[in-house]
């Protein structure tokens, strides 16, 4: 496979403005610079952290769980992305200002605050910091949205709404203050989750493959697209509300279908030569192996932590760090090419949602290798991105524009 090597462009940099912690410091200007190398970070020691524990490591001061996994994997790491991708893509949307400056710095703050009180702080007062993030964050966007009339986007604010409730079932949950297992609702964040993949994957991922894979003519089809969105849905519905195998797999198994009925429009084998595309492509393969797999968890045929795994490190993780390098390499400035350090991460994603997947589903015997070496893998990718792409977060654009 052919492979282009990312290089510092030749023109200086602009000299820095304002120091790291002064609000006119380059990583405070969009909201995927301080989001993206945050979560990165945050990945790249929180699954080390897990697994210790896990293995009997353990330490009285840290309250690393299997809750505390779950629910900082989505409420920690991929809203972190998440938040900063559409705080970048809104100003695209609108053309109107997202949090910037002391705005940005503040919402970091609120992050970084939650992640240090789910490990060390009571319950209570954990939820009560992790809770505010999610709707500091929707509000903003709300008004950027509402304000340049974009009403086409706005449903991506009720789906921060419908995160936010998930996040406060699942502290209500743990706190044992609703009968309710708290794998409910970090399984419903991650189908939500996925729902957003959905809807911006349709819309971006033809569109960057008719314009990154030379002789490709990917068709986007809107209603295909939404059918698959819609079956996603219910599907998902029908599973939380443990509704009968019966109903819930054939659902599973539409949206299954649809979802590769999408991927296979979308002309996935012209993508192979170019990673920053065969890594959007092969991520979106894992929803429609998601919810297949998700059908036979549904029929008792499978454990469901191999449907949620396949969802949440294979597609979920799979787009996000394809999404991360994209949009930092194109809102820093530098040109669109993936380099070896790039495919190593799309690799080691890949082969971590492949070994975690077996830990699931094979052989006793190896579970426990195959959950360290998903491990290994997942922490590697996101020191990669952290260490190759921490300077060009931290940096100005190479091009003098802003953001």
């Amino acid at each position: 496979m052919a492979l282009n090597t990312i290089s510092e462009p030749s023109r200086p940099l602009p000299a820095r403005s304002a120091l790291p912690w002064q609000p006119g410091h380059p990583v405070w200007q969009l909201g995927f610079r301080p989001f993206y190398l945050l979560a990165a970070l945050f990945a790249a020691v929180s699954i080390p952290l897990w697994l210790a524990s896990y293995l009997g490591v353990t330490t009285a001061t840290l309250q690393v769980s299997m809750g505390w996994h779950m629910h900082e994997m989505v409420f920690g790491f991929a809203v972190a992305v998440v938040v900063g991708f559409l705080f970048t893509a809104g100003r695209n949307w609108t053309g109107l200002p997202t949090p910037h400056g002391w705005h940005l710095m503040a919402l970091a703050a609120v992050w970084l605050a939650g992640r240090v009180a789910m490990l060390v702080a009571p319950a209570a007062v954990a939820a009560a910091i992790d809770m505010l993030f999610l709707p500091l964050s929707a509000w903003p966007l709300f008004q950027v949205l509402h304000r340049s009339g974009n009403h086409r986007n706005l449903f991506l604010v009720g789906l921060l709404a419908l995160l936010t409730l998930a996040n406060g079932l699942y502290h209500a949950a743990a706190m044992g203050l609703l009968a309710l297992s708290y794998f409910i609702p970090v399984q419903a964040a991650i189908l939500i989750i996925v729902l957003i993949e959905s809807v911006i994957g349709a819309r971006v991922i033809p569109m960057f493959t008719r314009n990154g894979a030379p002789g490709s003519t990917p068709v986007a089809s809107p209603k295909r697209a939404l059918a698959a969105v819609g079956l996603m849905a219910l599907a998902g519905v029908s599973w939380l509300a443990g509704a009968p195998g019966l109903l819930t797999a054939p659902l599973c198994l539409a949206a299954s279908a649809m979802s590769l009925a999408n991927l296979l429009a979308w002309q996935p084998q012209r993508t192979l030569r170019v990673p920053l595309l065969w890594i959007l492509h092969l991520s979106y393969a894992w929803i429609g192996i998601g919810f297949a797999l998700l059908a036979c968890a549904s029929l008792h045929w499978l454990p469901a932590s191999a449907a949620f795994h396949a969802l949440a490190v294979g597609s979920m993780a799979g787009l996000i760090i394809g999404m991360m390098t994209r949009t930092t390499l194109g809102h820093t400035g530098r040109p669109l090419k993936a380099g070896a350090r790039e495919a190593a991460m799309y690799w080691l994603v890949q082969l971590g949602a492949v070994a975690r997947l077996l830990a699931a589903v094979g052989p006793a015997s190896l579970a426990m290798p195959a959950l360290l070496a998903a491990g290994v893998c997942w922490s590697v990718a996101f020191i990669l991105y952290a260490v190759t792409y921490a300077p060009y977060l931290w940096r100005p654009r190479v091009d003098g524009r802003e953001g």
